[in-house]
């Protein structure tokens, strides 16, 4: 073992360096000791700790797939506006057609139609609506609460639009779908999620 390495922690003690002569301001006194780097690790840099302790920041503006489920949840109300309209109507025209018309035929064939279940699918597109305007309203400010309705709205959507009206629901099929997907994934869990002061 080699006393004479510097780098050398089991050595001998160097002699600090000889100070300049000049002790006026700005140099040490004499007689002071001179601080030595010591041996060990680096000193660590300052840790930049944010609001909750050093979690990764949350999203302060809207990630654009959440942004594109509430779109699509305004264009769900717009075609369930469409959708009111159509069995509001249809439902009014087969009733006033089934009790001023005198031709059997034509009797028959409205009679066929069930006219009360023509006015519940009305009510309940019109409820539709107002769950899809309510959760579109609340996205902004909604906590894990509206991710969670936003979920089950696009599911039952999605449902919906392959059981009793494939043809018709073949939209709402892909925008329930598109809907839970989005506002599920990380970037809908982070936005819901996120602080709010």
């Amino acid at each position: 073992m080699s006393f004479g390495d510097p780098n050398n922690p089991y050595g001998q003690p160097q002699q600090p360096p000889q100070q300049p002569q000049n002790q006026g301001y700005g140099y040490p006194q004499q007689g002071q000791p001179q601080q030595q780097p010591g041996y060990g690790y680096p000193a660590a840099p300052p840790v930049s700790q944010g609001y909750g302790g050093g979690y990764p920041t949350a999203p302060t503006t809207m990630p654009s797939t959440v942004n594109s489920a509430r779109v699509m949840l305004w264009v769900i109300v717009g075609l369930q506006v469409i959708g009111v309209l159509l069995y509001g109507i249809g439902a009014a025209a087969v009733s006033a057609a089934s009790d001023s018309t005198e031709d059997p035929a034509l009797q028959d064939a409205l009679g066929d139609i069930p006219v009360g279940l023509m006015w519940a699918m009305a009510v309940f597109a019109v409820a539709w609506l107002v769950y899809a305007i309510m959760l579109a309203v609340k996205f902004n400010t909604g906590g894990n609460g509206v991710r969670v309705a936003a979920l089950v709205f696009g599911v039952i959507t999605a449902v919906l639009g392959i059981y009793p009206f494939f043809l018709i629901g073949l939209v709402h099929l892909v925008l329930g779908i598109l809907i839970a997907v989005f506002v599920g994934n990380a970037n809908g869990k982070a936005w819901f999620n996120r602080p709010r002061y």
